[in-house]
């Protein structure tokens, strides 16, 4: 058995080292390259693996079992009343409208009221592991279009708890059933019974992530052995899986719960940096196993009705999903994105057609061709996403923006400047530079801020900075300064690149958006970097310590010997950046920097600070003014 397993793990590991990286080479996405490999070991083309694939398999799913509750982590309560509307809004709104369209279709083709409502219930479910994978592999994550799709999926996730409550009520009557569904069904439990279980597993996560979890995590972190803490953190994904499966309930639903547990857990984030690494893997073995188990056997005797099922609940998904979109007011290009993005059936779909067979919702003949439809949609969506991206989305861009060319630039071969990004960080540059007759050159790939700054005499002029031929013409062969402050990370990331590769000379100032952004922007060779909300957020603390009672001047001092050890510890923390040891040596640089305030001299500071504070040398100016007009008169 185990020559076994480690057989199929390398069959597996083996296609995906060849597949993947050919998959990204073409530009169809690791995602696709996973299930291509799926398909070319399964038993319907190569034959490496089969029916015994499945504990390789099941192995696999442990990855989606890890991203659910990497997931659930994610969802500290702050971030849900922040995204209420868009997670039980619109994503309540996507499953009962999904589910609403898919069960009237099954009810016209026929289908009884209760499997047709159960299965529109698990149609409305989209794929988590593909979806998010694929989002952020092509960076489309943190837009609006993904940020609502991120949104509906936590909703989805979240339904899966009361759908499985509400099956054993969509219950057949057992006669109806026929002797293969009644043997596939096997001996269940009364449906209040199945319900009650589910409500105490619920109930029995919340407990243990919130009575025991915790204070094992306090007594690890008191004991300094990393080696078990990330044992620890397996341990809780595996245990809960185990106690879920025990009772008959999804593994992954579990473990989800629990990470929505320990959302709020001061130790989250070493939660997440222990499991990551495992959760990459096996999310890819699992990809696999999806495409190893599309039965193309039963696609292939029943290529219309699969096919049909397939295309008409994609279709209808992306229908609603559009139409949601416009109504919670996303923007063309951000609705085609989410319709797009959810069409598919998901992974939960497997679990729910299962537990639908044990509590007799559905019959075995039944349920083969759903199981089928549902692997066919999942292999699907990763061409989808090629296809938006390629055909869809070109199409939408901004009329304005794709029907003006990018300007042509006349720039004297003297200008010292190139600025890439004239928005609220660019223009405060520009406008001490142009305060002091320095000449420029501007770029910036928004035309409605081109238009606007051209009216008040500053000449922008309308460009991508990323491309070279643009930053040829821009005069940076011959500058000596570039000021980056753009403020897309990825766009600001691959104009550093181009800018150090083609003009290596170039001294760079660059715009960081946060501390990570700030380190990633020093590796790629700038000489400065200025995280962009810092110079006021420094000034605004300063006010702070003023309105609270300190004198100006000291307020100015020890801003100013805070500012000088946080850009100190900024570099440090720097070299440490995605290591286990991260968030240990931020806590200890923030406990260094309450002591090097605490221990200053209050009697010797105070003192000196008085001599140089604006209100001490005010009142002594005007005392001296009162001992001379007295010595006049």
């Amino acid at each position: 058995m185990t020559d076994s397993v480690l057989a199929m793990a390398f069959v597996y590991l083996l296609a995906a080292v060849i597949c993947v990286p050919v998959a990204k080479r073409l530009g169809l996405g690791a995602v696709l390259g996973y299930l291509v490999a799926g398909v070319l070991i399964g038993p319907w083309v190569l034959g490496f693996v089969g029916h015994e694939h499945h504990s390789v398999g099941h192995f696999a799913e442990f990855g989606v079992v890890m991203m659910l509750f990497l997931v659930g982590l994610e969802l500290r309560p702050a971030l849900l009343w922040q995204m209420r509307k868009p997670i039980f809004g619109l994503g309540g709104a996507q499953v009962v409208g999904t589910a609403v369209v898919v069960g009237a279709a099954a009810l016209a083709l026929g289908v009884h009221w209760k499997p047709a409502l159960a299965v529109g219930l698990i149609f409305a479910c989209s794929s988590t592991a593909i979806v998010l994978s694929t989002l952020a592999e092509r960076g489309l994550l943190k837009t609006q279009g993904g940020q609502a799709s991120f949104a509906v999926l936590l909703f989805q996730d979240i339904a899966v708890i009361p759908i499985l409550a509400v099956f054993p009520l969509l219950a057949m009557v057992p006669a109806v059933l026929s002797p293969d569904a009644a043997a596939a069904a096997g001996d269940s439990r009364p449906g209040w019974q199945t319900g009650l279980m589910l409500f105490g597993a619920v109930a029995g996560v919340i407990a243990i992530g919130r009575f025991i979890v915790r204070p094992v995590f306090q007594f690890l972190a008191a004991v300094k052995v990393r080696e078990s803490f990330t044992a620890a953190a397996l341990l809780i994904v595996v245990g809960i899986a185990l106690l879920m499966q025990q009772v008959g309930l999804s593994p992954a639903l579990g473990t989800f719960l629990a990470g929505v547990v320990l959302a709020d857990s001061e130790y989250r984030h070493e939660l997440e940096t222990d499991i990551e690494p495992f959760k990459g893997l096996l999310l890819g073995l699992f990809f696999i196993s999806i495409g190893a188990q599309i039965d193309f056997g039963l696609i292939a005797s029943e290529p219309a009705m699969i096919g049909g099922m397939v295309l008409a609940t994609m279709t209808g998904k992306l229908v609603v999903l559009w139409s949601l979109g416009r109504v919670f007011g996303l923007d063309r290009p951000s609705r085609w994105l989410l319709a797009f993005s959810l069409a598919q059936i998901g992974e939960f779909a497997f679990v729910l057609l299962q537990f639908g067979m044990t509590e007799r919702v559905f019959t075995a003949e039944f349920t083969a061709p759903l199981v089928a439809a549902v692997a066919l949609s999942m292999g699907i969506t990763p061409l989808l996403f090629v296809v938006l991206e390629r055909v869809v989305l070109p199409r939408l861009a901004d009329p304005g923006r794709e029907a003006r060319p990018h300007d042509e630039i006349a720039t004297d071969a003297e200008t010292p400047v190139v600025i890439a990004g004239y928005g609220r960080f660019g223009q405060m540059v520009g406008r001490i530079l142009r305060a002091n007759r320095i000449p420029l050159t501007i770029l910036d790939l928004d035309p409605e801020m081109v238009e606007l700054v051209g009216k008040i005499g500053v000449k922008v002029y309308y460009g991508d900075a990323s491309r070279v031929d643009l930053l040829h013409a821009a005069g940076c062969e011959h500058a000596k300064l570039f000021v980056l402050a753009v403020d897309d990370k990825e766009e600001a990331t691959k104009i550093v690149e181009n800018v150090r590769h083609h003009f290596p000379h170039l001294t760079i100032l660059a715009r960081a958006r946060d501390r990570q952004h700030y380190w990633e922007l020093r590796k790629l060779g700038c000489a400065q970097v200025f995280r962009e909300t810092f110079g006021s957020a420094y000034e605004a603390g300063i006010a702070a310590l003023i309105k609270v009672g300190f004198r100006s001047y000291t307020a100015h001092r020890l801003a100013k010997r805070w500012r000088d050890h946080e850009e100190q510890t900024l570099e440090e923390l720097g070299k440490h950046w995605g290591t286990k040891d991260y968030f240990a040596r931020a806590r200890m640089a923030m406990e260094e920097a309450e002591r090097l305030m605490r221990h200053e001299d209050p009697t010797v500071y105070v003192e000196r600070d008085a001599a140089w504070d604006n209100e001490s040398l005010r009142a002594d100016r005007k005392v001296d003014a009162a001992a001379i007009d007295a010595e006049r008169s």
